[in-house]
């Protein structure tokens, strides 16, 4: 199966709980740890996809950087800080914001196809790492690190970053995101339903508890 293919089919996984999410957004750090729980209960698969904010909102919404808008970035400030703090997360004092998660994005891509028992995983690791820690994921070097402390092989995830396909797939992956209307992180689909934010995760629950409203 082809990257491209793969892509698609991710996307209409029947069942599957469908995460978008960006490495850049805390709350896609909040989704990533909490999510699981819900995908248990339920016996739903997770489909991790993995998107860049500045080409869903900055490039195709044409809005400015949310941590740079007026009123809402300092807003955002402080609600990521009490956000994260509320679920149990730390926030690194030497955390970085707005950076590229270009690398991050491309890894997750690759352990998708290459190790998918070890995505969620890596995607928790890659997310505490920065978040939690303080580690650069913006940087190629930092991102492999986290791979192999996961397990996986650093020398295959490097030639997978640097590769056409993996580029190619998330382009693709992030022209699938626009085309089903998915533009924040995290956002989750249920049975072709959306939700945008961490704080709709009781209300996912709520939906496939229901079967719907």
């Amino acid at each position: 199966m082809s990257l491209e293919t793969e892509v698609r089919g991710a996307a209409t996984s029947e069942g599957a709980i469908d995460v978008y999410f960006d490495f850049v957004s805390p709350y896609g750090w909040i989704a990533a740890e909490k999510v699981g729980a819900v995908a248990a209960r339920f016996a739903r698969p997770l489909r991790w996809h993995p998107i860049l904010l500045k080409v869903t909102v900055v490039d195709t919404m044409g809005l400015l950087p949310p941590l740079e808008t007026p009123l809402k970035g300092p807003y955002l400030h402080h609600d990521i800080a009490r956000s994260l703090r509320y679920h149990g997360l730390r926030l690194a004092e030497s955390a970085r914001f707005g950076f590229s998660s270009l690398a991050a994005a491309r890894a997750a891509l690759w352990a998708r196809r290459a190790a998918p028992d070890h995505l969620h995983a890596l995607i928790l690791a890659l997310y505490r790492a920065h978040w939690s820690d303080g580690r650069d994921i913006a940087r190629g070097d930092t991102v492999l690190d986290i791979v192999a402390d996961v397990g996986l092989p650093r020398t295959d995830a490097a030639a997978a970053l640097q590769s056409d396909a993996v580029k190619q797939a998330l382009a693709d992956e992030n022209t699938a995101a626009i085309e089903a209307g998915v533009f924040g992180s995290p956002t989750f689909v249920v049975d072709g339903e959306p939700f945008w934010g961490a704080d709709r995760l009781p209300m996912v629950e709520a939906w496939i508890a229901r079967g719907g409203w």
